[in-house]
């Protein structure tokens, strides 16, 4: 799900997505089939001599091995970082790796101050790195290796970047500061009041304070030194070389939600947001009835996207050589006054027998909050002189990629992306062309994430183009070169690649049958890979450019790894409601015949979060539900795991396919899973149980709820019950907000659907989830009661958040989860 629902109990096995063939082999894998259409039964999978058991399964993960984590290339390209975190531990081991070495070396605590660190900014000359360690900033010599603190102290600096001239520039809080490499001096060169600039002295106005000063001397000298001292103030600031830099008083309403300084070190763009907006909420907590006092806990909770009302934000420019302040003005955002819920306001109008007026009225407006990346929406050229800014609105329809006019302090629109459902919160990264007045960046506008170059105020050009999603955008260190990662083979195989700028030519890097992420080496000669297959998970790869593959880790235990683990099959499904295919995982029971006269029970997991990929040759993120589908398998159970409409790296018609109807295209797809596979693995169409997590949870619901014949037995995990108790940032994307479209609210929520429930139903839920609150089982729970429905049971885990953490909470949900389709599958 958006902000809130995008991370899962996952292990540190499954935070990067590897995969798994010959480790050094450069020779082509086997072709993937971007439909595969069954022309033969399906071979029956290997038999396991040891059967799997949910106590080991859900057991502690670490007995599948310790992940590296977070990896990373060291400044000289000659090494990688990576940290590595036992489940039980407080706290990750940072390692380095040398290339040449096949074990990896733990960086001490009294040498962490000395690794390379990630990230960090690199001086026009690409020979000194600056970068913050620990809250403070630090400057490495690249070519001796040298390091250098330059502060040091308890309150942390956020940000730090070399200026033009070689001086380096941070930031804390609200004040900008200059440490001049010639003399060491450290300069503040903007101090950011939020409040109102102080009064200077003045007059007399009234009659009586005319006649205090006319009459009283004493009164009269002291206002008159007052006058003295400001004039002599104003003087000093103007002529004395010590002083710095005037502050910035920009009144006491707001407070600074980003500031970026321009690379010479003349501007400072601030983003202002109003300072009496809070993402949490007024009215609610989220109670810890296990306080480690032994009390009940009062947990502050987030908004609901019912009562949370983003104010959206406000650029000002501040010139600092001339001390002048522009507010920047959106009059150049093509659509700035449309009203873009034009239709949908009237429908819910019409619907309340009113009618509805479309008028004009200015949008609010925010730089543009992508969940994936870690670049700023404020993006510099080289010489300090342009600006561009990624910007949304908030009302979720419209993107802009926007200059800034630096001398005028208005906005030009290089680009709008318009999307009548919603713009994507992923796939927006953007950059300068190095010594051009060329920018690249991201769309959706041909309905997949693609690749294109624009010259300023010129049309742009599509370097990439085709029917699959373009991300992780690179520029090469020459900047001739954009590398990228695209799933253009089939929408679950993941390789790199890199395009020409100049020509608009790509070729491929990698060649992997799975999915992977990739880091560009520092020298741009090498790649840093992260990649898995569908049964081995993630492992850390070096390859050339242009050359062999070479593993650098081996995390995954042996006794994982022996294991004879099911593979599944990644096939697609014909949509019967014109949606094409459906990508799916299948898993086939031991001993599989599929002519057998028994037919097989089924189950279908649904994926959490909505806009994830699951369906995909890499090695599940759910590597939990992967282990319990193998036994499922091996206990006689055909499971599917369906990529659903709305799920991730299958386009924009595929993800918006939800607006407004949550809860019924996926049922659609789940519908054609059944049907799929009663007709090609011997499967009893009445016997078929379902569940899943957050929002798997809440397909769970609606398919129990609006097809009570579909599935036999349901089971909701950590699920949603009502999108108006769920977060802005995600659920005004897909429903707008329960004030402008109730019909939509009403049509997507399972609460609304509960009368529906036919069937077993089991909901579990963890009391401390803070993503989607245990409240929302509890609301349901009583409907159901009120419905006087007695097919479902619930079950509470006190100390769990959104994503479990006990081994002990897994085992008893999956326990219960398991029984359930015994009991009501094989009847």
């Amino acid at each position: 799900m958006k902000r809130f629902m995008r991370n899962f109990a996952f292990s540190a096995l499954s935070v990067a997505i590897v995969s798994g063939c010959s480790l050094t082999d450069k020779s082509p894998q086997a072709q993937v089939d971007a439909n595969p259409v069954i022309t033969a039964p399906l071979a029956s999978p290997p038999i396991a001599a040891n059967k799997l058991t949910l106590k080991q399964i859900m057991a502690d993960p670490d007995w599948m091995g310790i992940a590296s984590q977070g990896a990373y290339w060291s400044d000289d390209g000659q090494s990688v970082y990576f940290s590595r975190q036992p489940s039980e531990a407080a706290t990750a081991q940072l390692y380095q790796q040398q290339l040449t070495q096949t074990k990896a070396e733990a960086i001490t605590v009294a040498k962490l101050h000395l690794a390379d660190q990630r990230g960090g900014e690199l001086n026009l000359a690409k020979d000194k790195k600056v970068y913050l360690y620990q809250g403070n900033v630090f400057i490495k010599d690249l070519v001796s290796g040298d390091i250098k603190q330059l502060t040091r102290q308890n309150d942390a600096i956020d940000g730090a970047r070399f200026l033009n001239n070689g001086d380096v520039a941070y930031w804390q809080g609200n004040n900008v500061y200059r440490l001049h490499q010639d003399s060491g001096l450290i300069e503040q060169i903007a101090a950011i009041l939020m409040s109102k600039a102080p009064k200077e002295v003045a007059e007399p106005e009234t009659y009586i304070a005319k006649q205090q000063h006319r009459l009283i001397q004493f009164v009269a000298k002291e206002h008159h030194k007052a006058k003295e001292r400001q004039a002599s103030r104003k003087i000093l600031s103007l002529q004395d070389p010590s002083f710095a830099n005037k502050s910035w008083y920009l009144g006491d309403s707001e407070v600074v939600s980003e500031l970026s300084l321009s690379p010479n070190g003349r501007y400072l763009l601030l983003s202002l947001v109003d300072k009496d907006y809070d993402w949490r909420s007024e009215h609610d907590i989220m109670p810890n009835y296990l306080g480690k006092d032994g009390y009940v806990d009062a947990v502050p909770a987030r908004a609901r996207v019912a009562e949370d009302n983003p104010p959206g934000e406000r650029l000002v420019l501040l010139d600092l050589e001339s001390h002048t302040k522009k507010d920047i003005t959106i009059e150049g955002l093509t659509g700035f006054d449309q009203d873009v819920l034009a239709s949908v306001k009237a429908e819910n109008a019409k619907a309340k027998g009113e009618t509805y007026q479309s008028q004009s009225q200015v949008r609010k407006v925010q730089l543009m909050q992508d969940w994936g990346w870690n670049q700023s929406a404020i993006q510099w050229n080289d010489a300090g002189t342009d600006l561009l800014v990624l910007l949304e609105s908030v009302d979720n329809k419209d993107r802009w990629l926007a200059r800034v006019d630096l001398n005028k302090g208005t906005l030009i629109t290089e680009h709008r992306l318009h999307d009548d459902a919603w713009i994507n919160y992923d796939y927006n990264q953007f950059g300068w062309v190095p010594d051009s007045d060329k920018f690249y960046y991201l769309s959706e506008e041909s309905g997949f994430s693609q690749l294109y170059l624009k010259q300023v105020g010129k049309s742009s050009v599509a370097l990439t183009q085709g029917k699959f999603v373009v991300d992780s955008l690179t520029l090469s260190k020459d900047g001739k070169h954009i590398y990228y990662r695209a799933n253009n083979e089939h929408p679950g195989v993941y390789n790199v690649h890199r395009v020409k700028i100049a020509n608009s030519q790509s070729e491929q890097l990698t060649n992997w049958k799975g999915t992977l992420d990739y880091s560009l080496s520092p020298d741009g000669q090498s790649l840093l890979l992260t990649a898995s297959s569908l049964t081995t998970p993630n492992e850390l790869y070096i390859q050339a450019i242009g050359g062999a593959r070479t593993a650098l880790t081996d995390d995954t235990s042996t006794e994982f790894k022996q294991y004879p683990w099911q593979a599944p099959k990644i096939v697609a499904v014909p949509s019967s409601h014109g949606a094409g295919v459906v990508h799916a995982r299948v898993y086939l029971p031991e001993g599989y015949d599929a002519t057998q006269a028994d037919k097989y029970p089924a189950v279908i997991f649904n994926h959490g979060a909505g806009y994830l990929q699951n369906a995909h040759y890499g090695f599940s993120g759910y590597f939990r539900e992967f282990m319990f589908h193998n036994l499922l398998a091996q206990q006689g159970y055909v499971v599917m795991d369906m990529d659903y409409r709305g799920s991730k790296g299958y386009g924009r018609d595929w993800r918006t396919a939800i607006y407004r109807n949550m809860g019924h295209p996926e049922v659609e797809d789940l519908k054609d899973g059944v049907a799929w596979m009663a007709k090609h693995v011997n499967v009893d169409a009445n016997k078929v149980g379902t569940y899943g997590g957050s929002y798997g949870g809440f397909l769970t619901f609606m398919a129990l709820f609006n097809e009570p014949e579909l599935f036999q037995a349901g089971a909701a995990l950590r699920p949603v019950t009502d999108w108006a108790h769920y977060n802005a940032g995600y659920t005004s994307n897909i429903l707008n907000t329960p004030d402008d479209d109730p019909i939509a609210f009403e049509r997507s929520s399972p609460i609304e659907h509960a009368q529906g429930l036919q069937k077993p139903l089991l909901i579990m839920s963890g009391v401390l989830d803070d993503n989607v609150f245990f409240q929302d089982s509890v609301r349901l729970v009583q409907r159901l009661i009120e419905l006087e429905k007695p097919m479902f049971e619930t079950a509470i885990y006190p100390v769990e958040p959104h994503g479990f953490k006990q081994p002990s909470s897994w085992l008893d949900e999956y326990r219960r989860i398991y029984r359930l389709f015994e009991q009501e599958l094989k009847q």
